[in-house]
């Protein structure tokens, strides 16, 4: 009954955000005979007119070994003629469909008699959402309520995209896999996503979102993948644009500290100048792009209430005061060496300079005692650096290519904590230090044959990545920090992998199908002396196929249908040993023996294209294999609570996610996206090793929840734009318990200055301050609710000029 709920609603609830459309366009290449003698033609005429008007639209020559090709061609029908003075006329119906870049129609026989062949069209409509079957493409520059803020920020007002708890969510599910420029890196996570709220919009081009993709793409991450493209200027000889954004959040106190502790931040500013140069000639491009983001932020403020069996009551409050300095630099060269190959560098420079401040009360159930005060100081330092080399080969069929690669990341991670911890009694202090340098080498190589209907892809991956972390820890008087649990341990990774595309389109059909075949082999050696892990880790060599078919009705109405099997390999962070202390009493450990989840995706889809819009809908399934999750447990006659990664059973996830977008007028335009499912967690039992053996049995959880995005854009003078952006997400199960619900709404407005050149903007994020994370855990022995009254609300302002 409620899957059928969920159907019906399904067509009513629609999408947030403008999209970023343009027309695909391909290149049409081909070569041209004799049909009796086979021989080659060179300098005959090549012509590509409209199918429907047969007006001219391009044209071309065959070069001397009889070879032609038409470039930017947009999607539709059209009619190839080749003429040439001795032979008849030799016409073609051609389609250029969306799937494609590129067009070989191989051989085309021409003959001296006067029969002129059969006509062959093949058409195609370019879609408004995204030029590519699999991906939706968003330009951040229209995000106009979340300019001069982070790539996080800028991606929740995305279809389809939310944040929890300072992850993206891909229909519900933060299993995603982030790219930079198609490559992952330790600025985002190899495993889960990591450091988007420290990367600055600035920087960024566009974002793509891919929610099913093809075996061409890592197995890991079953919600899909994010792919962020940084600015790359293409214009020719010296140009650039420079620019500077500040802002300030948490304008006001939204929930006042519990007594005897340190001021909260409030009124944080932030500032963020940015640099992009480019220099083109001949065959050289050459870029830079440089992003400093500073940014004070009260970056938690969570209430927890815990109540236990035997009728123990604690009151917590976890204030983190936040200061951030992140520097990005990237930097490369383009080296056309001649038509068929070319060769590029890069390299990237990140470092992020974190301070946190925190406090943490702990009152008893009517707050007239204070029981503790933990504080704590956090600084730490990432630094990344990344170098990549990449070579081209052409051949002489247009889009008939190889490509080769390397990428080599380095990133370390020091941190240093100091603890405070303040009791009746007496005042300890203790520490610790954590050094981790993570090397990873991916090699690539990917082989693209373009086809008459489509094109064929294949390649190999290979990854060696291992990250050796030690952590050392300092106790003072009476610790309760467990010093025991450190020491060193060593995360090593292969994964070598396979892949093979196949692509067909037609006038009616769009089709893909393709299969990764995948290597893995980790190994987590633990130092002998931990007091509870012992070395551990895991291999497995697993199909993963996708199958993508689009089925267009007609011009305007389009049917699509997918399916892939995915993979989410745990992260280094989820299976660290250490126990994590920035709650001194909800305390986070990893689990050396946790293993990859298996997700099987399907969905089908509509899409119907309107004057002026369109309208998108599509149901969803998931279910997915030893889910991974956090199952908080207690140990006898303590109220310390441990969270550790386990492998619950299996979870399923069935919904429905809807776009609609119009221009309603030359000045508005709307889009509306709407996103309803059912979550299903079903009972398991896991045992938590850490401190020491603790078993939980989780009950089935199903839960109906969804969301709600509007996005308004105002047209208000040819210079002058604004949005109005309003969000809402419902409650939502996770293991053990469920999120509450959340709303928001933004503002922004950007002007265009100095005849095209220059651009300012204003905007404000969560402007009535609502946006809080609610959660209600349960567990054996002991429940806790909390709510965070972090910094959402910020106002900010800025400056860019092109040149």
């Amino acid at each position: 009954m409620k899957l059928k709920i969920i159907l019906v609603l399904s067509f009513i609830v629609f999408t947030i955000f403008n999209i970023s459309a343009q027309n695909n366009s391909a290149t049409i290449s081909g070569q041209v005979k004799d049909k009796t003698s086979k021989i080659i033609l060179p300098y005959v005429n090549v012509a590509l007119k409209s199918a429907k008007d047969q007006k001219f639209l391009f044209g071309t020559v065959t070069s001397e070994d009889g070879r032609f090709k038409l470039v930017a061609v947009p999607s539709g029908n059209y009619i190839l003629e080749i003429t040439t003075i001795g032979y008849k006329i030799n016409t073609q119906k051609v389609f250029v469909g969306t799937l494609s870049d590129f067009l070989d129609l191989n051989t085309i026989e021409i003959e001296e008699d006067i029969n002129a062949l059969e006509e062959v069209i093949v058409t195609s409509k370019s879609p408004e959402m995204s030029a590519k079957m699999d991906k939706k493409v968003f330009s951040v520059a229209d995000n106009i309520t979340q300019s001069g803020g982070s790539v996080l920020q800028s991606m929740q007002n995305l279809p389809g995209v939310t944040l929890n708890d300072g992850k993206v969510q891909l229909r519900s599910n933060d299993k995603v896999m982030v790219l930079i420029d198609g490559k992952q890196t330790a600025l985002t996570g190899f495993g889960n996503q990591s450091g988007l709220d420290n990367i600055p919009a600035s920087a960024i081009e566009k974002i793509e979102i891919i929610n099913n993709p093809s075996s061409k793409f890592d197995a890991n991450g079953n919600a899909g993948i994010i792919n962020i493209i940084y600015k790359k200027n293409k214009q020719e000889g010296f140009n650039g644009k420079v620019g500077i954004s500040s802002g300030y959040g948490a304008l006001w106190e939204r929930k006042a500290n519990l007594p005897t502790i340190r001021p909260q931040y409030q009124v944080t500013p932030k500032i963020n100048p940015s640099l992009s140069l480019n220099y083109r000639k001949n065959k050289i491009n050459a870029y830079v792009q440089a992003d400093y983001l500073y940014t004070e932020t009260l970056n938690k403020n969570e209430f927890v209430t815990r109540t236990y069996d035997d009728g123990t009551i604690i009151n917590q409050q976890t204030v983190r005061n936040r200061n951030t300095h992140f520097t990005t630099l990237k930097s490369g060269i383009d080296w056309n060496y001649n038509e068929n190959n070319t060769f590029a560098f890069s390299g990237l420079f990140g470092s992020e300079k974190i301070i946190d401040n925190g406090d943490e009360p702990f009152f008893n159930q009517d707050y007239s005692q204070r029981l503790r005060l933990w504080q704590f100081l956090e600084d730490e330092l990432k630094t990344t650096v990344m170098a990549s080399a990449s070579y081209e080969h052409k051949f002489k069929e247009a889009g008939h290519k190889l490509n080769a690669g390397i990428n080599y990341t380095y990133h370390r991670e020091d941190e240093k904590y100091f603890f405070t911890n303040i009791l009746p009694t007496f005042t300890g202090q203790d520490s610790f230090k954590l050094l981790s340098d993570e090397k990873v080498i991916d090699i690539n190589l990917d082989y693209i044959q373009p086809l008459k209907y489509g094109r064929f892809e294949t390649g190999f991956k290979f990854r060696n990545r291992e990250i050796p972390t030690n952590m050392q820890f300092f106790p003072g008087q009476n610790s309760p920090i467990d010093a025991n649990a450190g020491g060193w341990a060593n995360y090593k990774e292969i994964i070598p992998a396979l892949y093979s595309n196949y692509i067909f389109e037609t006038n009616k059909i769009e089709a893909e199908i393709g299969l990764r075949l995948e290597y893995v082999k980790l190994q987590y050696d633990v130092n002998p002396n931990h007091p509870t892990y012992k070395s551990d880790g895991y291999s497995y060599t697993e199909p993963f196929p996708s199958v993508r078919f689009g089925y267009k009705i007609n011009e305007k109405d389009k049917l699509t249908a997918f399916y892939n099997r995915r993979v989410d390999r745990p992260s280094e962070v989820d299976i660290r040993i250490f126990p994590k202390y920035d709650d001194a009493e909800i305390i986070k450990v990893g689990n050396p023996a946790l293993r990859p989840q298996f997700t099987s995706a399907f969905e089908v889809g509509y899409k119907k294209t309107l004057t002026k819009g369109y309208f998108t809908a599509v149901v969803y399934y998931r279910i997915i294999n030893g889910t991974i999750a956090r199952i908080a447990t207690t140990v006898p006659r303590s109220t310390l609570i441990y969270n550790v990664f386990q492998n619950a059973d299996e979870s399923t996830s069935t919904g429905v996610e809807a776009v609609f977008s119009k221009e309603v007028t030359s000045w508005y335009s709307f889009n509306v996206n709407g996103n309803l499912y059912q979550n299903t967690i079903d009972a398991f039992t896991v045992t938590n090793l850490y401190p020491v053996p603790s078993t939980y049995y989780g009950e089935r959880q199903q839960m109906v929840s969804g969301n709600l995005k509007w996005n308004n854009t105002l047209q208000l003078s040819k210079t002058l734009k604004g949005q109005v952006s309003a969000i809402y997400l419902a409650p939502d199960i996770i293991p053990q318990g469920k999120v509450g619900s959340r709303f928001s709404v933004d503002l922004g407005l950007k002007k265009t200055v100095q005849k095209g050149k220059g651009e300012v903007f204003l905007n404000a994020t969560d402007i009535f301050n609502t946006l809080v994370l609610q959660k209600k855990i349960k567990s054996e022995g002991f429940s806790y609710i909390s709510k965070d009254y972090y910094e959402t609300q910020v106002i900010r302002f800025g400056y860019s000029f092109k040149f």
